[in-house]
């Protein structure tokens, strides 16, 4: 049985009408390919350059033109709404400083702009201005955007909010599920101002073309002094909820047995074996192809019933493809032609942290700030992919004979792009060691680069202590790890040599609110560097049993004890 595709039909139109130029812009682009259209979608953009200003024109089409090609060449792993904003917010700087250069002021380049998004089975909507988008469903009419502009004593009507008309730029953003025979509506305000659009679709014989052109021809017979412009888009097919077009790959394929020394997999040989557990093999192989050492992971056997695990093990290979970094472990593509479900990683000489910790388990702070500078560079690699690592520990970082970091397993990684394809359980069981990961992540499942930052601050403790800063579990039993009291411990309490204003970076850097952490990975690895006053401002007005609970419980006892004392003194001499 064919596997079920998103497949769409579209039309526009865009006249001028009675103006001598035709100001407005429409766009759609379907991608020609599969990979393209499953993990970036279709795009559909109209513009309204502003009326009054020369520019007009050209500030549309650069909108349309511009959001269109940037938005195909963000990474493949950014979600949709982070690749838009980082686009428009560039477009906006962009029109806004090329405005300011012109002679006359009402020359400036803005411009309305509406788009819709379709990726998988949700449509994401941008907007900003008063171009609209309408969607049909099941024969009614709903408008989704809202238009920005106000109306002036003398009844005219101007725009709040546009493109290129300030420095800071507000867009509208929502998204919502889709369903098959779902019909998008797209004008400018020559259509829509003239025209009561309910009226002309609900025709549903109408194809998208026709409907289109009749929206322009309508408006303008009804007296539009604007240019017209629509576009539609007919929702003909949606893709199965369940997979990306890379998991799909992998459940087709079988897992292979527990491989020995000598045995050939493909054309990889192996050579050593490197693990052997419950879950997952990994081997030093030969790549007789090219020569070269690499290391190949299968899953095992018994987990090739478990869909979600295969899942896993499918976004694993993918998101390691996705990061070509120096920092990260490389990823390489398995044969197309394999039968077999593997992975083909880089081979890295060196060793886990967790090795080097024991291998120096008291290491000056010096020592400990450079590792934990260069494990943040790494962690900026999934940041910047719009990821989430989420399993960091000593064990997932190697440090190479030269000193460098790489970040390596990628099992646990949550990617934001891949999210919007197949949305992960809102009771997401976490993932990864219970005593690195963040509080929120093991109560919520849900974790973001804070929850990353709480779990590379506890690995900095423990390398200059060999200790956890909160009393660890003794097991890996999730109920058990969510009733954890997290009450700090000081370095001080292991390390007289460590400077106080380090143990207050430790202790905003690991503190069990997210919001009370560190929001940027860089101030955590500048406060390690240089004290921070206001960390020391906070600690000495805070209260004694925040500054030092220990010692407000010593106190409190040695007073409870006192007035027993007394209260026992004052009974003898009665």
């Amino acid at each position: 049985m064919p596997i079920a595709t998103l497949k769409i039909e579209h039309g526009g139109a865009s006249l001028t009408g009675k103006r001598a130029q035709n100001q407005d812009a429409i766009l759609v682009k379907v991608p020609d390919n599969n990979q393209e259209l499953t993990h970036k979608g279709i795009v559909a953009c109209i513009a309204d350059g502003v009326s009054c200003s020369d520019q007009s024109q050209r500030a549309s089409h650069t909108a349309v033109v511009q959001f269109v090609n940037d938005y195909f060449a963000t990474p493949s792993s950014w979600s949709i709404k982070h690749s838009a904003s980082k686009i428009l917010t560039a477009i906006n700087s962009w029109l806004y400083e090329e405005g300011s250069k012109q002679a006359l002021t009402h020359n400036s380049l803005v411009t309305t702009f509406s788009c819709v998004i379709i990726k998988s089975n949700t449509a994401h909507i941008f907007h900003v201005g008063d171009t609209r988008i309408y969607l049909m469903r099941d024969g009614e009419l709903e408008l989704l955007t809202k238009d920005h502009q106000r109306v002036n004593l003398a009844k005219q009507a101007y725009l709040t909010r546009a493109l290129g008309m300030d420095s800071n730029l507000d867009v509208d953003y929502q998204q919502l599920s889709l369903k098959k025979g779902d019909r998008f509506i797209l004008t400018t305000d020559g259509v829509h101002d003239t025209l009561d659009v309910s009226s002309q679709v609900s025709s549903a014989s109408l194809t998208s073309q026709q409907l289109s052109d009749q929206l322009c021809q309508s408006a303008l017979e009804k007296g539009s002094e604007d240019n017209l412009s629509a576009l539609v888009l007919d929702i003909l097919e949606l893709p199965a909820q369940s997979l990306p077009e890379h998991q799909l790959s992998v459940l087709s394929r079988s897992i292979p047995p527990a491989l020995d020394e000598g045995h050939k997999l493909d054309h990889f040989k192996v050579l050593k074996i490197l693990h052997a557990g419950a879950r997952s093999h990994v081997y030093q192989v030969l790549d007789e192809t090219s020569g070269e050492i690499r290391v190949l992971k299968t899953p095992s056997e018994q987990y090739r019933d478990e869909l979600e695990f295969l899942k896993g093990f499918a976004n694993e290979q993918w998101v390691g493809t996705q990061l070509k970094n120096k920092r990260v472990m490389k990823v390489y593509p398995t044969p197309v032609e394999s039968k077999f479900v593997y992975q083909i990683c880089e081979h890295i000489e060196g060793m886990t942290l967790r090795q080097w910790m024991y291998d120096n388990p008291k290491p000056s702070l010096q020592q400990a700030r450079s590792i934990l500078d260069e494990t943040v560079k790494a962690l900026r690699v999934f940041q910047r992919a719009d990821m989430v690592h989420r399993d960091l520990k000593p064990e997932n970082i190697m440090i190479t004979p030269s000193g460098e970091v790489k970040i390596i397993d990628f099992g646990a990684v949550k990617v934001k792009g891949l999210e919007e394809i197949s949305p992960e359980s809102q009771d997401t069981v976490p993932l990864g060691a219970v005593n690195y990961i963040a509080p929120e992540y093991l109560n919520t499942g849900k974790a973001n680069l804070v929850s990353d930052l709480f779990s590379v601050a506890v690995i900095g403790y423990e390398m200059l202590t060999g200790e956890l800063p909160y009393k660890p579990s003794t097991s890996q039993n999730l109920n058990a790890a969510r009733h954890t009291k997290w009450v700090y411990r000081s370095l001080s309490d292991y390390r007289d040599d460590i400077p106080t204003w380090v143990d207050l970076v430790f202790r905003k850097a690991t503190h069990h609110l997210p919001n009370r952490r560190y929001q940027v990975l860089g101030d955590f690895i500048a406060d390690l560097y240089i004290p921070n006053p206001v960390l020391q401002k906070e600690k000495d007005e805070s209260p004694l049993i925040k500054r030092n609970p220990v010692l407000f419980w010593k106190i409190l006892a040695l007073m409870a004890t006192g007035v027993a004392l007394v209260e026992t003194l004052m009974l003898v001499s009665k």
